[in-house]
C-alpha cells in the first residue's frame, strides 16, 4: 500500500504546481510563431498546438534549472562557436502557414496532379483501401504513432499483426519464414543478393540478373553491388546459366516471376542448374499473381521477395510501401531486418517479439553486411489487414478478376489487329504497337487524349498491367484507345463476353495447386463489423503516443500532427504513378521541391536528395556520394573511414556497405571524442582518408565544443565529414550541420520532421550535401533526379516514400522558421528539467561544461546493479506498470537508459514521467536496503498485467500488494495503461523460433 503521507505530499505538491501554471495557461506564448494580436491574423497557428508547454510551463522549467530567460539557458547549452545568427532560420526564411491556409496550399498542390489512370505497372499498383482500414489504421494515431515494438509487453497488437504479414508471405510463397518487411522492392533484392554473396563466404562475385526483372531494381542492385565489390550480370537468364564463365563464379540469380513485361516462364529445371553451381536462386514476385502461380518455394527458390503494396496500399507516387521477404530454412539466421517470432512470457503463455536481435547491425557493427535498422511496419500492417478482410477467397476473387479482364483485353486487341508478344500472363500485357501508323507514340497519344497511361517500353511496344481498382467501365476505355488507334469501331460494355474457363493463360504445371491462408484468423474477420473489432482488439493491446509520451533517446517521438497527416490520403496525392509524366505530377514536384528548399535553409547546404528511405538508407547514400566524390577526384584510393566507438550501429554498418574500411576512434571519459585519437589516426591514414562520420549532438547527449576542430582535422587530411542527423532536432536555428562543419547530413524525417514512426516504418533519411557533392546525388533512371555525375538509386522510386513527404513539408510549412527554433529550444529545456528533477535519485552520465544536457540525457544505471543486480530492463518493465514506454535501454551504453522528451510534451506530463522515474528509484532502494528480495520485488516482477494482479491469495506469493504492483501512484487509478502480459523470455524464443500464426488450439492461451 501507499504511504498516506506520500500520497498526501504528492498531492499537495501537483496542486500547487497546477495552480501557479494555471494562473498563466490562457496567456501569450512568448515561444510561439504568430504572438501579434491583430483581428487579420489567423487564429489556427500551429506552434501553439505542436509545442507542449505554454509560457508559463516554460518560465517554470527555467527558472527551476536557474536561468531567467530562454536565451540565457540556450547560451549555456549550446557552443557559442556554431550558433547561428537569430534570422538564419526566421520567419523571413521560412514563412508559417495556419492550419487552414496550409489545407489551402496542399489542396491547390492536389488539383495541380493530373488524375490520369495509370495501366504502368512495373511493380506499382492501383490499390483499392478497404475503408475499414483506411480509417481505423492509417488514419488512426493509435496505429501510426507507436514505436518500434522493442518493449514487447506493451506491444502485442501490432506484432500479431505483424505475424499475420510474415505468415500471409509464407504462405503464398510456400516458405519456411517471412520477416516483417523491407524498405521496397529494389532494397530487399539489394538484401538478398548480398546474402547470397555471403553464403558463398564471399568468395564467389558473380550475381546474374535476368533481363526481365523491373528495371528500378537493377539500378539498386548496381549501386549496391559496387560497395561489396560484386560483378553484376545482366542477361537473359536462360543463356546466362549456360556461360560457364558465370557459373564457375556464381554466387546467386534474381528473377522477376511473372517479369516486367509479363511473361510468366517455368523456372524449376533451371533452379536445380543453379542449386547444381552450388548459388542462390532469388525470386521477385507478386503477392497477388501468386494465388494463381505455382508459389516459388514449390519450384525451388531459396530468397523470395517483393513488393506488398497492391494489397491495400495506396501506389502514392512511389511509396511507402513495404517489401516482403522470405527465405528458406537454412537461410533464416542470415535474413536481414526485422523477425517477429513466439515466444513465452514469465507465466508460461504464449507472447510475441522481435527475434534473433543479435542479427541486427546495431550489434555487428562493421561485420554487418546490412544496414537495416527499420521496416515499414505500417504498410506491412495494412497488407496484412486486407489479406484479413479479404481471407483467401476474396483474393481469389479479386486475383480472377484482375486476370479475367486481362484475357478480355488480350482478346480484344488482338481482334483489332495487335500482336501481344507474352502470351502466358496474369495482369501485364507487352503489345506490339507496329500496326499503327506511329506506331507506340501513337498509341500513347490516343492514351494521353483519353487521360490513360500505358508503359513505355520502345518504338514498336506498349506494355500495360491491370489491377483492382479497374472497373468494367475503365477496361471498355482502355479497349477503345487500342481501337482508336486502328480507326476500328468502338466497343461497348454490352458488347464484351467473359473468356471461357477454358482459355487459361497460365499452363497446368505453373498453375498454383496448394491452398493458402488457411490460419483461423484469415478466415474469420470477413464483415466490416468484425474487422473493426479486431483492430481495435489489437490497437488496445499497444501503447503508443494517445496514452502517454514515448521518451525514447535518438527516436524524437514527437507529435504527429492530424493537419499534417490530412493530405496524407487525399486521392490526388495516394494514387499517383512513380513513373507517371512529369507533366502530370507538377503538384507533387513543386511540393518536393519546396522541402528540398527548407531542408537545405535548414541544414546550411546546398542540395538535397528526398530518395533515400530511411536513416541508414540516408548513411548509406551519403557516403556513396562521398565516394563518387573522391573517384571523381582521381582518389579512389581513399576508402577509410573513422567513425567514434559510441556512433549509432548502422554507421559501421553503412560504410562497409558503401566500400569503406572502418577505423574506430575512442571517446573520452566523459563522452567527448578524443581529438587526440581522431586527429592521430586521420594523419595516419591521410593517403586514404575517405570520411569521418559523426552524430551531433553527440549520442550520449551532448553538444561537445570540438566538432569544428574535429571536422578541420578531416579536411586537412584529405577527407570529408559525414554528420548523422538523427539528433537534428536540437538544432534547428541554433546551429546546423554545415556551421559544424559537415559536408553531408542525412535527417530523420520520421524524427525531427514529425512523420509517424508507425511502429516500426515509415521512415525517410534525405541527405543534404554542400556544393562539391550536389553533383553526385542519386539518380534514377526512369524519372530524372538528382545530380550530373550522381550514384546510382538507393530505393526504387525516384523520390523514395514520397507520399509522407507531404507531412514533413507541412510540419515546416505551419511551424515557420521561427516556431522550428523554438521547437528545438523547448526540446533542449524539456531534456534540462528532467535531468534536474531526476538528479540526486539518478546518475546523469554526461554533461557539458555548463552541467547541460542536450535534447536528451543519458541516466546510469550501473550502481543498481551492482548493489541489488537490477538490470536496466527492470527498471523499463516496471515503467510500464506506471504507463509509459520506457526511454531508449543499454544503448549507447550497455547499463544506461537514454531519455529524449521532444518539445511536444507539456510540463504536466513531464513531471508525471519525473515522478514515475522517481517512485521507481524508491522502489530500488527497498531492494538495496533489503526490505524486497533481490529476486522477488517489483522491478524484477514488472510487469504487472491484469491476469497476474488478479491472481487468488493462494497464488500471490509477492511480498508487496497488487495495489503497489498495479497501481503505485495516484494518477494511475484515473489512467491506467495495462501491459497484456508479463516479461517475455527472449532466449527461449530465439531457441525455438516460430515465426507464424498459432493454431486454434495455440490461439486460445494466447491473451
Amino acid at each position: 500500500m501507499w504511504s498516506s503521507a506520500r500520497s498526501c505530499l504528492r498531492s499537495t505538491r501537483s496542486s500547487l504546481h497546477s495552480a501557479v501554471l494555471l494562473k498563466n495557461r490562457n496567456g501569450t506564448r512568448r515561444l510561439a510563431t504568430a504572438t501579434e494580436k491583430s483581428l487579420f491574423k489567423p487564429l489556427d497557428t500551429f506552434s501553439d498546438r505542436h509545442i507542449g508547454p505554454n509560457d508559463a510551463e516554460v518560465q517554470h522549467m527555467l527558472n527551476s534549472i536557474g536561468y531567467e530567460s530562454m536565451e540565457r539557458f540556450v547560451d549555456a547549452s549550446v557552443p557559442p562557436s556554431i550558433r547561428l545568427k537569430e534570422a538564419a532560420v526566421d520567419n523571413a526564411a521560412i514563412q508559417p502557414l495556419s492550419e487552414s491556409e496550409l489545407f489551402g496550399r496542399a489542396k491547390a498542390f492536389a488539383e495541380s496532379n493530373k488524375p490520369f489512370k495509370s495501366y504502368i505497372g512495373m511493380g506499382y499498383h492501383n490499390a483499392v483501401v478497404p475503408p475499414v482500414i483506411l480509417r481505423n489504421v492509417i488514419e488512426n494515431p493509435a496505429w501510426y504513432t507507436q514505436y518500434t515494438p522493442y518493449q514487447p509487453e506493451i506491444a502485442q497488437g501490432r506484432l500479431e499483426s505483424l505475424v499475420n504479414f510474415q505468415t500471409m508471405v509464407m504462405s503464398l510463397t510456400s516458405m519456411h519464414v517471412a520477416n516483417a518487411s523491407l524498405l521496397d522492392e529494389g532494397t530487399a533484392a539489394a538484401e538478398g543478393m548480398a546474402m547470397a554473396f555471403v553464403a558463398g563466404n564471399q568468395r564467389k562475385k558473380t550475381f546474374l540478373v535476368d533481363s526481365g526483372v523491373l528495371p528500378q531494381t537493377i539500378s539498386v542492385l548496381r549501386t549496391r553491388a559496387k560497395g561489396f565489390g560484386i560483378k553484376l550480370v545482366i542477361k537473359d537468364f536462360f543463356e546466362g546459366i549456360k556461360d560457364e564463365a558465370i557459373r564457375s563464379d556464381l554466387c546467386g540469380v534474381l528473377l522477376q516471376y511473372p517479369d516486367v513485361n509479363g511473361h510468366v516462364k517455368n523456372y524449376t529445371q533451371l533452379a536445380e542448374e543453379v542449386h547444381s553451381a552450388s548459388a542462390l536462386v532469388i525470386c521477385a514476385t507478386d503477392l497477388l499473381a501468386l494465388t494463381s502461380l505455382k508459389p516459388p518455394g514449390e519450384w525451388g527458390a531459396d530468397i523470395v521477395l517483393g513488393n506488398s503494396a497492391r494489397f491495400g496500399v495506396p501506389v502514392g507516387y512511389g511509396g511507402p510501401h513495404a517489401a516482403f521477404f522470405a527465405c528458406s530454412q537454412r537461410l533464416q539466421r542470415k535474413m536481414p531486418g526485422r523477425l517477429i517470432g513466439r515466444s513465452r512470457d514469465a507465466t508460461g503463455k504464449p507472447a510475441y517479439r522481435l527475434a534473433l536481435q543479435t542479427r541486427e547491425q546495431h550489434i555487428r557493427r562493421e561485420k554487418a553486411t546490412s544496414n537495416i535498422c527499420t521496416a515499414q511496419a505500417l504498410l506491412a500492417n495494412m497488407a496484412a489487414m486486407y489479406a484479413v478482410y479479404h481471407g483467401p477467397s476474396g483474393l481469389r476473387q479479386i486475383a480472377n478478376k484482375v486476370h479475367g479482364f486481362t484475357k478480355v483485353l488480350k482478346s480484344q486487341v488482338e481482334a483489332f489487329g495487335y500482336d501481344v508478344e507474352n502470351q502466358c500472363f496474369f495482369d501485364t500485357l507487352t503489345i506490339d504497337t507496329g500496326i499503327v501508323e506511329g506506331s507506340a507514340s501513337a498509341v500513347h497519344r490516343v492514351a494521353r487524349e483519353a487521360h490513360i497511361n500505358l508503359r513505355h517500353i520502345d518504338d514498336i511496344r506498349v506494355g500495360i498491367t491491370l489491377d483492382e481498382s479497374m472497373s468494367a467501365e475503365d477496361l471498355v476505355r482502355l479497349i477503345n484507345v487500342f481501337a482508336s488507334a486502328v480507326s476500328a469501331n468502338a466497343v461497348s460494355l454490352s458488347s464484351l463476353q467473359p473468356p471461357p474457363a477454358s482459355n487459361t493463360t497460365i499452363p497446368e504445371d505453373i498453375q498454383r495447386t496448394t491452398p493458402f491462408l488457411h490460419h483461423p484468423v484469415f478466415n474469420t474477420h470477413h464483415s466490416e463489423t468484425e474487422m473493426l473489432r479486431y483492430i481495435h482488439h489489437l490497437q488496445n493491446k499497444d501503447l503508443s503516443l494517445v496514452h502517454a509520451m514515448i521518451p525514447l533517446g535518438s527516436c524524437t517521438m514527437k507529435l504527429n500532427s492530424t493537419s499534417s497527416m490530412i493530405p496524407l490520403t487525399w486521392p490526388e496525392f495516394g494514387g499517383v504513378h512513380p513513373f507517371a509524366p512529369v507533366d502530370q505530377v507538377k503538384g507533387y514536384l513543386e511540393m518536393i521541391k519546396e522541402l528540398e528548399i527548407d531542408l537545405c535553409k535548414i541544414t546550411g547546404f546546398e542540395a538535397c536528395s528526398l530518395q533515400p528511405n530511411s536513416g541508414a538508407s540516408g548513411e548509406y547514400a551519403g557516403l556513396s556520394v562521398i565516394r563518387k566524390y573522391h573517384e571523381s577526384q582521381g582518389e579512389a584510393n581513399r576508402k577509410i573511414c573513422l567513425i567514434p566507438v559510441s556512433a549509432h550501429g548502422t554507421n559501421p554498418a553503412s560504410a562497409v556497405m558503401a566500400g569503406l574500411k572502418v577505423v574506430s576512434v575512442k571517446v573520452l571519459s566523459n563522452g567527448a571524442l578524443d581529438l587526440e585519437d581522431l586527429r592521430s589516426k586521420a594523419e595516419t591514414h591521410k593517403d586514404n582518408l575517405a570520411a569521418f562520420m559523426i552524430t551531433y549532438p553527440s549520442t550520449f547527449g551532448v553538444f561537445e565544443d570540438g566538432v569544428q576542430e574535429a571536422c578541420k582535422i578531416i579536411h586537412d587530411n584529405g577527407g570529408q565529414v559525414y554528420l548523422d542527423g538523427a539528433n537534428l532536432n536540437a538544432q534547428i536555428g541554433l546551429t546546423n550541420p554545415a556551421t559544424c562543419g559537415g559536408d553531408v547530413c542525412h535527417l530523420n524525417l520520421h524524427k525531427t520532421f514529425a512523420i509517424p514512426h508507425g511502429g516500426g516504418g515509415p521512415g525517410v533519411g534525405p541527405i543534404c550535401v554542400a556544393k562539391h557533392l550536389a553533383p553526385f546525388l542519386p539518380t534514377h533512371d526512369i524519372i530524372a533526379t538528382g545530380g550530373s555525375k550522381g550514384i546510382d538509386a538507393v530505393s526504387s522510386a525516384p523520390f523514395g516514400s514520397a507520399s509522407i513527404l507531404l507531412i514533413s513539408w507541412a510540419y515546416i510549412k505551419m511551424l515557420g522558421g521561427k516556431g522550428l527554433a523554438d521547437s528545438s529550444k523547448v526540446a533542449l529545456l524539456n531534456a534540462n528539467y528532467i535531468a534536474h528533477r531526476l538528479a540526486g535519485h539518478y546518475s546523469v552520465k554526461f554533461t557539458n561544461g555548463n552541467g547541460r544536457v542536450a535534447h536528451e540525457l543519458l541516466i546510469d544505471l550501473a550502481d543498481f546493479d551492482k548493489k541489488a543486480d537490477l538490470k536496466v530492463m527492470d527498471f523499463a518493465k516496471r515503467l510500464q506498470d506506471y504507463g509509459f514506454h520506457p526511454p531508449t535501454c543499454s544503448w549507447p551504453i550497455s547499463t544506461a537508459m537514454l531519455i529524449e522528451p521532444t518539445e511536444s510534451e507539456s510540463l504536466d506530463e513531464i513531471d508525471r514521467f519525473c515522478d514515475a522515474m522517481i517512485e521507481i528509484r524508491k522502489e530500488a532502494q527497498e531492494v538495496i536496503d533489503g526490505t524486497q528480495p533481490k529476486d522477488n520485488n517489483l522491478l524484477k516482477n514488472a510487469p504487472h498485467p491484469i491476469p497476474v494482479v488478479t491472481l487468488s491469495e493462494e497464488e500471490w506469493n509477492r511480498p508487496y500488494s497488487r495495489q503497489r504492483a498495479a497501481y503505485p501512484l495516484s494518477y494511475l487509478l484515473e489512467k491506467k495503461f495495462w501491459p497484456t502480459v508479463t516479461r517475455i523470455d527472449d532466449a527461449y524464443g530465439d531457441l525455438n523460433l516460430i515465426c507464424d500464426c498459432p493454431s486454434v488450439e495455440e490461439t486460445e492461451s494466447m491473451p
